[in-house]
């Protein structure tokens, strides 16, 4: 079972345009959306929910108003600004920390557990498929990113599925780096652009330190020829392999607005490169001991 990670260094480069056009094209696969902060894999696959399941991250605090005697320690000892002056815990402030519950002399502070989000695993058109969405000003994404790869690693197991192909997050945060650890490949998106530059440099780096294999996916390559030709380069000198340049095309804005996959959506030149990276990335995916 091999696991593929598609990421970026940023949000916008088109990677979950890229995923989902992949899950149609792989076969014997799992598939999973670890970009648990803002999930929108699902919006392409339209997958129906088959198990939904409560997420916990960490205890928030809880004030017994019989028991408080308002002597304003978790007040000043709370950084967060969680303590309202009636001395009640706002759970959108609370970081889970604890620090009220030691103090409070009268015992009035409890931590309770909190559901912060959900996970599912659910069934598309195009396989399996276990997502997450993590609640409104919550946190711990890296810890619900973790079951999302726990989860797909047991689902796939279960299925005998030879690939697990995952929607990565943005950036270079601890999301990314709770999808990245021992992946079997990480596949970049980045676009001709000078930010596009900036941010493939930070992943790469990441990549690296955690010694991932990676490979590189130039999107809407042909916008600006002349940094594509800078993005080559640069890849060549660190010794990653340009697997696909995806051009741009009306037609990936038009399969985005009718929901769909790019390669189910039409025939054109995006949808063709989109699968002819995909058998460069099970190419080099097959080669990984």
């Amino acid at each position: 079972m091999k696991e593929l990670l598609v990421i970026s260094g940023k949000g916008g480069t088109g990677k979950t345009t890229i995923v989902g056009s992949l899950a149609v094209v792989a076969e014997n696969k799992v598939l999973a959306d670890c970009d648990v902060d803002a999930a929108d894999l699902h919006l392409i696959l339209r997958p129906q929910i088959l198990e939904t399941h409560q997420f916990y991250g960490l205890p928030k605090a809880k004030i017994d108003a019989g028991i408080c005697t308002r002597c304003g320690g978790c007040l000043q000892v709370c950084r967060f600004g969680a303590v309202k002056k009636d001395y009640q815990i706002d759970p959108t402030r609370c970081e889970g920390c604890g620090v009220c519950y030691h103090f409070c002399p009268a015992g009035a502070i409890t931590m309770v557990d909190h559901c912060c989000g959900h996970w599912y695993i659910s069934n598309s058109p195009y396989g399996p498929l276990v997502h997450a969405a993590l609640g409104i000003a919550e946190e711990n994404s890296g810890k619900l990113v973790a079951l999302v790869r726990e989860k797909s690693r047991a689902l796939a197991k279960e299925r005998g599925a030879q690939y697990i192909l995952t929607d990565g997050p943005p950036g270079v945060g601890c999301p990314v780096i709770a999808s990245l650890a021992s992946v079997d490949l990480a596949l970049v998106v980045t676009e001709p652009t000078v930010a596009g530059r900036h941010d493939l440099d930070r992943v790469l780096d990441l990549t690296q330190h955690f010694r991932v294999p990676a490979a590189v996916c130039i999107n809407k390559h042909d916008l600006e020829p002349g940094k594509t030709r800078e993005l080559e380069e640069y890849c060549r000198q660190r010794g990653i392999l340009v697997l696909g340049l995806v051009p741009f095309r009306q037609e990936v804005n038009q399969a985005q607005v009718q929901g769909k996959p790019v390669v189910e959506y039409c025939r054109g030149p995006a949808a063709k490169a989109i699968e002819q990276l995909w058998e460069a990335v099970r190419e080099m995916l097959d080669r990984e001991s």
